[in-house]
């Protein structure tokens, strides 16, 4: 996260497994609704309503947030047990390769292009303004909804208090960290809870991912909470029907991760093979560590622009299967978007698809 924060959501080889070992390195939050997980039908299991420790969570739930403890019973008791989702959070086998190419061609295509064009082009208002306000650039966000939901067309099937509920009280004990997950959802789950008791909303009419993300942007509940904003005004916060509020949300997210207006997400980077210390250049992982003079120091090769930028570096690597991978200088407007999604597969998705929906709108 790290923060933890699953917004808020990776993504969807073969097709399906390969996806799926990407997803490995991203947040629970949710993997956008592309994933063919994500699509097929949620078909419920038995009811929290028998179940001892959901209702005593039901009770500190009641207590912590000052609701009604039997309507909080009354709604945990009505939470169905999703076997697929279930499955669906496993970590992939040991061992299955990760591929950037094709992760990307699930992500960078003509359906997503065509409809981030026409979204664009229906809420250019809004993108400016929120670029104007945030330093966030419309690019990025048109990249960010467009991975997550195409625009609103992919928002997810599974009904979110059944998902939170499976995934607080039956995560799956194989899971190497079971136990933390579990208690993160559980925390999702109270703030789903007191999120729609205070808004007024019927939490068992929500659907979304598989993990229990909402909206065109798939925000977990406590990013709803914390980052998401009433953008057009109507005094009402609405990430499923409102694209504005969708926009600002966004852009209100990247604020809070630290985006710093102006500053590119990455540069080309290429090495010297007789410098090269390629262990300590990726120790860090994709965390910024490494000034331009000490990241060409240990044989990272940069040009032009990248030569004078003034904040940190990484070095992040992309995996293509049995191929070379590719790299690289991740900047910290890249780690900000990871904090979206931990995944530097879904960082470079969502920028290349903002890049291409911007080429699209120029022709």
């Amino acid at each position: 996260m790290t923060p933890k924060l699953f917004s808020l959501a990776s993504i969807f080889i073969t097709a399906c497994t390969l996806s799926t070992a990407v997803q490995a390195n991203t947040s629970p939050k949710n993997k956008p609704a592309t994933s063919q997980q994500a699509r097929q039908p949620a078909l419920p299991g038995p009811a929290y309503a028998q179940r001892e420790d959901a209702m005593q969570a039901a009770d500190d739930i009641a207590a912590r947030r000052n609701l009604d403890p039997e309507w909080v019973r009354q709604m945990i008791g009505q939470a169905r047990y999703l076997p697929q989702v279930a499955r669906f959070i496993q970590p992939p086998p040991a061992g299955t390769p990760k591929n950037w190419r094709v992760y990307r061609s699930r992500f960078i295509d003509a359906t997503r292009i065509r409809a981030g064009v026409k979204f664009w082009q229906d809420n250019r208002a809004t993108l400016a303004r929120a670029e104007k306000e945030t330093g966030v650039p419309a690019e990025i966000i048109v990249g960010i909804i467009g991975v997550e939901s195409i625009y609103g067309q992919q928002m997810g099937t599974f009904r979110v208090l059944d998902a939170l509920a499976t995934l607080a009280f039956d995560f799956p004990a194989s899971h190497p960290r079971a136990a933390v997950r579990s208690e993160f959802f559980k925390a999702e789950l109270e703030q789903f809870l007191s999120l729609a008791h205070r808004t007024h909303v019927d939490p068992l009419n929500l659907r979304g991912s598989f993990a229990g993300a909402m909206g065109m942007p798939q925000f977990m509940p406590s990013s709803w909470v914390k980052y998401a904003v009433d953008y057009d005004g109507d005094g009402k916060v609405d990430l499923f029907n409102s694209p504005a509020d969708v926009i600002g949300s966004v852009a209100n997210y990247f604020v809070a991760f630290n985006w710093q207006p102006g500053m590119p997400t990455h540069y080309p980077v290429r090495f010297d093979a007789q410098k090269l210390d390629m262990a300590t250049l990726m120790a860090p992982d994709i965390l910024p560590t490494f000034s331009v003079s000490s990241f060409m120091e240990k044989g990272a090769v940069l040009e032009g622009l990248a030569l004078q930028h003034k904040g940190p570096l990484a070095l992040v690597e992309l995996q293509n299967g049995e191929a070379s991978p590719s790299y690289v200088a991740g900047t910290e407007n890249f780690y900000a978007i990871t904090r979206y999604n931990w995944s530097s597969y879904y960082a470079l998705a969502v920028i290349e698809l903002g890049q291409e929906i911007t080429r699209a709108m120029e022709k």
